[in-house]
């Protein structure tokens, strides 16, 4: 079985909010913290009283002050992303909430360049 390789994640606790919308279709946001970040995704930690489903999609956002930090993937540096809720972290005992979410950014793949393009021959 191949495994995808997983991305190198670098520990940074910065501030950034997150929007999404509920079962309701209500727009929710809420100010959050990373934990961590990689080229592909961010946990972020969770003091709200509500939670988020598995797999919903949700925009994310790191703060504009913060933004030019060494660590920060390109694509957190331009504002909101695109991401999907793929992991619920463990739930806290006072609030039955999760402690945080594991954020899949759902970014397009870095462009090659024709140069490092190998050539195909087809036939016919």
């Amino acid at each position: 079985m191949n495994a995808t390789p997983r991305a190198e994640r670098t520990p940074l606790a910065l501030p950034g909010r997150i929007t999404w919308k509920d079962s309701r279709g209500t727009m929710r946001f809420a100010s959050v913290t990373t934990r961590d970040i990689s080229e592909s995704g961010v946990f972020i930690e969770w003091r709200e009283s509500t939670s988020i489903p598995r797999y919903r999609l949700v925009s994310f956002q790191i703060e504009r002050d913060v933004r030019n930090i060494d660590g920060i993937p390109a694509a957190l540096r331009s504002g909101k992303v695109l991401s999907a809720v793929y992991r619920v972290g463990t739930c806290q005992r006072s609030t039955g909430t999760p402690e945080g979410y594991g954020l899949r950014l759902l970014t397009e793949p870095p462009v090659q360049s024709q140069a490092s393009l190998e050539p195909v021959q087809a036939t016919a």
